[in-house]
């Protein structure tokens, strides 16, 4: 299995390798931006899926919705460029919220976070997939299986390292804006040339499923602007990610910011300008799009709008079709990226398991990365890939993370205003303290926005599962608090000795295991020691009494009698007789194992003391001692060189311990169906 696992993972980095995974800019980009940039590809698409709802002359108000969808967009940017100088240690959203406004609010926003995680890769992978549909329509019937598979693989790309998932996922994710930005340009030659670009559903009409006019035109406009804010998700990641970044690290994460904004608006607005200009047709339902062949699946906004661009030139098409659906894919690395360092930073808090803070072999948080991938599939599988139900839950998580760090942020300013005195910082706090509040009123209005819109058609799932996340967390923390409360020593706490020290050492028959344990618990020098045997067959035990007295081994032995042959039971009862006789003696309980080096062996040879250990765990004032036995096969296997990194072992160096051997259970009394005598001890 290790070697496997270097095979899909690499080699084990040294932790004062750290520094080797810090980010430039230019890798920063598509490792934390891919999210948002990758939006692109199915933003304007959501809004024009809504606007159709009340037919093709509603595509209107699609420049209007986009233009408001790009001002947010701005302001949100220049918001977290104030964060990440204010909170550069990476806890983000989840920090700023919680040391404004009070670590309660601060578990929410991250349980919050932590959700929209998941639909990124659900969202994103399902996009994906349908792109690639749009090219080869095969793909349709098998999306779920598409889908769960590219979630495996970049799981295990992930696993290999932040550094090493960005150097592969950046051609991609620039291959996609030089596409992009490619077909823009084209488009731009055509249109002052005069050239014809139409789209494949160009000619195709539009069935309206209602009439909307007065309040219910104004819902519908608004429902088509919070599904296009689906562009803004991924922005708070950086944020997130600040402390990979190669130093001045606040400095770089803004300048990403920045960069950010740029790019992913200018690809929106040019996307939503050729979707219009091409004639570009789609809705919700495929029986309302008139014209479209019976059978064939809807094509998707960005695959038509290629098409119709580079319909000279089909090498572009294809290009940027698997261009987009790549990054669709990768989109899911923002994720990757920012779901595990979050857990990291909730589980030191105490909010999350305690495994989730370590980094893996590759200097990544491998517990975290696998997590993601596994909540990700669950929703795949169940959603059955379907993006038009997926994206019903998507972005409120990353909205209520946006409303409630900017008012963290006006909160900060407000705060260290009050302690400042010179004019010229006075004047940035307060400049920056107006861009968060404005940031704090557009976010809280698109919340608002997409909670009337998106509730019934089932973003109360997520609404649901937000606070269930959130009542989850609140409940580790109880426990890891409530464990420290019960392990602190007090301050005059001293170490009480036992009165007796009562040692048993358990045997099933006398042989080499067995003998190690008797002179391993001598040499310890106990106030009371005695061996302890089951009988389960009155044959077998008598052997054992007669050789015991032939060797004349100098320890009592006891028998325990079993007239249902059972061999836990009877020594469980026995040890805790001894511990109600006498409760301040220390009873210690020797088990004679042998340690085999093959995993079927360990099948092969009976458990029993494994249940012992487990019934024994919880017995106050018990000690369970193994005595390991090294058979050759764990020999064998304890030569093999050790998995990698300095101070692994070679073959035929000693070792300290048995790292890829199984233990194996020695202690197990004979079984047979024979009658039992009353217990005795001779």
């Amino acid at each position: 299995m290790d070697s496997v696992k270097r095979l899909m993972v690499g080699s084990a980095k040294r932790s004062d390798r750290m520094g080797e995974t810090l980010l430039p800019k230019w890798l920063a980009l598509p490792i934390f931006a891919s999210d948002a940039l990758s939006s692109n590809a199915y933003s304007t698409q959501e809004i024009l899926l809504v606007l159709s709802l009340g037919g093709f002359a509603f595509y209107a108000f699609a420049p209007w919705v986009a233009l408001a969808v790009i001002l947010v967009f701005f302001v949100v940017v220049a918001s977290y460029r104030q964060n990440v100088h204010a909170y550069p240690s990476g806890g983000g959203d989840y920090e700023v919220v919680s040391t404004n406004l009070g670590p309660r609010a601060g578990v929410f926003v991250a349980s919050a976070l932590l959700v929209d995680y998941v639909l990124t890769v659900a969202v994103s992978v399902s996009s994906a997939v349908a792109n690639i549909a749009s090219a080869i329509p095969t793909v349709h019937d098998h999306s779920t299986t598409v889908a769960v598979v590219i979630v495996i693989l970049l799981t295990l790309v992930n696993l290999r390292g932040v550094r090493e998932s960005g150097s592969a996922f950046a051609i991609p994710v620039y291959g996609f804006m030089i596409g992009v930005y490619a077909m823009t340009a084209l488009a731009l030659v055509k249109t002052f040339t005069g050239q014809v670009m139409e789209a494949e559903s160009a000619g195709w009409t539009i069935n309206p499923e209602a009439t909307f006019t007065g309040m219910a035109l104004v819902f519908l406009v608004a429902r088509a602007f919070s599904s296009g804010t689906t562009a803004l998700t991924g922005i708070e990641a950086i944020s997130n990610g600040v402390p990979a970044f190669k130093e001045p690290k606040s400095k770089n994460a803004a300048t990403t910011l920045l960069m950010l904004g740029v790019i992913a608006t200018t690809m929106f607005a040019s996307i939503t300008w050729l979707a219009l200009r091409t004639g570009v047709k789609v809705t919700e339902n495929d029986a309302d799009l008139i014209g479209l062949p019976p059978g064939q699946p809807q094509k998707t906004v960005i695959a038509q709008v290629a098409d119709a661009v580079f319909a000279d030139f089909r090498f572009g098409f294809f290009f940027l079709t698997v261009a987009t659906a790549l990054i669709l894919a990768l989109a899911a690395n923002t994720a990757f990226n920012g779901f595990p360092v979050l857990g990291s930073v909730l589980a030191r808090d105490g909010y999350l398991p305690r495994q989730l803070h370590t980094r893996g072999d590759r200097l990544a948080f491998s517990n975290g990365i696998l997590v993601l991938a596994l909540a990700a599939i669950i929703l795949i599988v169940v959603y059955q890939a379907e993006v038009s139900g997926l994206i019903q839950l998507y972005i409120i998580g990353v909205f209520v993370s946006f409303t409630l760090s900017q008012l963290g942020m006006i909160r900060h300013w407000t705060r260290h205003l009050l302690s400042t005195v010179d004019r010229g910082e006075r004047a940035k706090m307060m400049r920056s303290r107006v861009i968060n509040a404005i940031g704090f009123i557009m976010t809280g209005s698109v919340l608002i926005i997409v909670l009337l819109t998106k509730f019934t058609k089932g973003a109360w799932i997520v609404c649901v599962a937000m606070p269930l996340l959130y009542l989850l967390m609140r409940a580790i923390h109880h426990h890891y608090e409530r464990v420290a409360s019960e392990l602190t020593p007090d301050e005059n706490e001293v170490m009480a000795l036992p009165s007796r020290v009562h040692a048993i050492v358990l045997v099933s028959k006398i042989h080499k295991p067995t003998l190690r344990a008797l002179s391993y618990a001598r040499a310890t020098r106990p106030t009371v020691l005695e061996a302890v045997t089951v009988n389960v067959d009155t044959e077998s035990t008598d052997r054992l009494i007669e050789e015991w007295d032939a060797r004349n081994i100098p320890v009592a032995l006891k028998v325990l009698d079993s007239p249902y042959r059972e061999i836990t039971r009877p020594i469980v009862e026995y040890v805790r007789g001894i511990r109600r006789e006498s409760p301040r003696d220390l009873v210690t309980v020797y088990v004679p194992e042998y340690v085999v080096g093959r995993w079927w062996e360990h099948l092969l040879h009976n458990q029993s003391a494994l249940r012992l250990k487990a019934r024994l765990l919880f017995s106050p004032g018990v000690m369970m001692v193994s005595v390991p036995w090294q058979l050759e096969s764990s020999e064998r296997a304890a030569e093999k060189p050790l998995s990698q990194g300095p101070g692994a072992t070679r073959r035929g160096e000693p070792v300290a311990a048995v790292a890829e051997a199984t233990v194996g259970a020695e202690f197990d009394a004979p079984t047979a169906s024979a009658a039992t005598e009353p217990g005795r001890t001779p």
